[in-house]
């Protein structure tokens, strides 16, 4: 019995050991042929995705290829254009040099054409001057002929009639000498009598009206002028002065008719320099405190000069317009200052007659008062100056006395003549009125010009501030005899073409020089 059931298990055990087999060879070939078929899908994947990144390698390529090409036309274009230019260029230099060849050759031919002429124009003058020699040898002798006197009588002559011209110039000379010393008597005096008056009229102050701003570096030109120029047109808008910005060194020019303006765009450029911030707003804000403080300026000054004077009663308009003549000069002389003396001139000279000293020097303050808007108004600054006084309520006397001062009107009162002289020694006094440079400058321009125009005159110099001419003759052209001539020749043009004051010497100087050199 046991060993049948040992039978059974072991058929059974083998029957197991079968089928396991069985089953095991069956589940390795399906996955040696799941296997297969992964690795059919992975090797068709990488088949595509090769492909696939040929194609675009391929594509690559070709846009590379083509890329490269492109740019290769387009910078073989340009060389070829490069190349095509300067083809042209030289060909048209070429043309030029050619051009100027041909013209340097006509130049050649002119000159050597010119010589020729030359030449025989040369040999014609000295035929020509050998014929005149002849011809003014004949006319002596016939002249001899005729009027019975040689060479050495007529010489004669001649030299009395330059005697007795002498004798007259000398005449004019001793008179000029007594004229020009009344001059300087009648200098000296107003001289003396304007030192004395200075007791009086305290300290004299000649101010001008500057019209250029000094910069610190010309870097800050740029800064005034702004982006697209919007800084100077702001501050020309807000000023209503123009400003000059040209190659003058470190400066900026102010240009207008009115000086108050004008000072208030000096002092609103300098100040805004100094801030260092220039904008539109900025200038609008500094113009504007700069208008207020000059506005009080002004104020303050005509509040002083009737202070000073002792003048009361006058309309407040009336003293804001005396002060603005602070910043207006005529002559290079401060009217302001200028009308303060002569207001002081005017009371002396009222109070040794016995007169009203307050009215004259009310009258001697206002009497320029029309300068300060006759930039605005039409007509002479007395007749201005009148019409404004009685608008704001003066004295008939004091408007006619105003408008009198310059003869505008016939004087009527002695207040009008006294003004009128005062006037005159204020604007008269030494070191109150100054030629302008420009004039000077023209004068000596103008000396040495006259004298150049004489043959026989190698060079001219001014000196002595245009009171002395030294004239240089060539030795070899003018003889001693001729030096006196030109001098005086010289001086009758210069009396003739200009005016001056005073006198001018004019010295001519002849010299001959020899030069010579030792040689071992």
């Amino acid at each position: 019995m046991n060993g049948f059931y040992m039978l059974i298990g072991a058929v059974a055990f083998g029957a197991g050991f079968a089928l396991a087999y069985f089953l095991r060879g069956r589940l390795v070939a399906e996955k040696e042929r799941a296997a297969k078929e992964e690795a059919k899908n992975i090797f068709e994947t990488a088949q595509q995705k090769a492909d696939a990144l040929i194609k675009e390698a391929k594509i690559e390529a070709k846009d590379r290829l083509l890329k490269i090409k492109s740019e290769f036309e387009a910078e073989t274009k340009e060389i070829r254009s490069e190349l095509k230019n300067k083809e042209v260029r030289l060909v048209q230099k070429e043309e030029n040099i050619d051009a100027k060849m041909e013209q340097l050759e006509r130049r050649d031919r002119q000159i050597l054409k010119k010589e020729k002429e030359l030449l025989q124009k040369e040999d014609t003058l000295a035929e020509k001057e050998q014929q005149y020699r002849s011809l003014i040898e004949e006319q002596k002798q016939q002249l001899e002929k005729i009027c019975g006197l040689t060479a050495e009588q007529a010489k004669e002559l001649l030299i009395r009639a330059m005697e007795n011209e002498a004798r007259y110039e000398g005449a004019k000379l001793i008179k000029r000498i007594e004229t020009e010393t009344r001059e300087e008597a009648d200098k000296k005096a107003k001289k003396i009598i304007a030192t004395a008056i200075q007791r009086y009229a305290g300290d004299y102050v000649a101010e001008r009206t500057v019209s250029v701003v000094q910069l610190p570096s010309d870097e800050m030109k740029g800064r005034i002028i702004g982006r697209e120029g919007r800084n100077i047109r702001a501050l020309e808008a807000a000023t209503g002065i123009d400003l000059i910005i040209d190659d003058t060194p470190e400066a900026v020019i102010l240009s207008g008719f009115n000086p108050v303006r004008r000072e208030v765009a000096r002092l609103s450029l300098m100040r805004l320099i100094t801030d260092g911030r220039i904008h539109p707003a900025r200038i609008e804000d500094v113009v504007k405190k700069v208008s207020q403080e000059v506005d009080q300026t002004i104020k303050e000054a005509g509040e002083q000069a009737t202070f000073d004077l002792g003048i009361h009663g006058i309309h407040k308009e009336l003293i804001k317009t005396i002060g603005m003549l602070k910043f207006r000069t005529s002559y290079s002389q401060n009217v302001l200052q200028h009308s303060i003396e002569v207001g002081f001139l005017n009371g002396i000279m009222a109070a040794e007659l016995g007169l009203n000293q307050k009215l004259a020097k009310r009258i001697g303050l206002l009497h320029d008062i029309g300068k300060a808007i006759d930039h605005e108004v039409e007509g002479p600054h007395a007749l201005i100056g009148s019409k404004l006084a009685k608008k704001f309520g003066e004295a008939p006397k004091v408007v006619h006395a105003i408008a009198a001062h310059h003869e505008d009107v016939p004087p009527n009162s002695v207040y009008a003549v006294l003004v009128q002289a005062a006037d005159g020694l204020s604007g008269a006094r030494p070191g109150a009125r100054k030629e302008l440079l420009e004039n000077y400058v023209k004068r000596i321009e103008e000396l040495e010009t006259i004298a150049m125009t004489f043959p026989g005159v190698a060079g001219a110099y001014a000196i002595q501030a245009g009171r002395e001419l030294r004239v240089i003759a060539k030795s070899e052209t003018l003889s001693d005899e001729d030096v006196v001539l030109l001098c005086r020749d010289v001086a009758k043009r210069i009396e003739e073409s200009l005016s001056f004051p005073g006198q001018i010497k004019i010295t001519v100087i002849r010299e001959t020089r020899a030069v010579e050199y030792a040689n071992k």
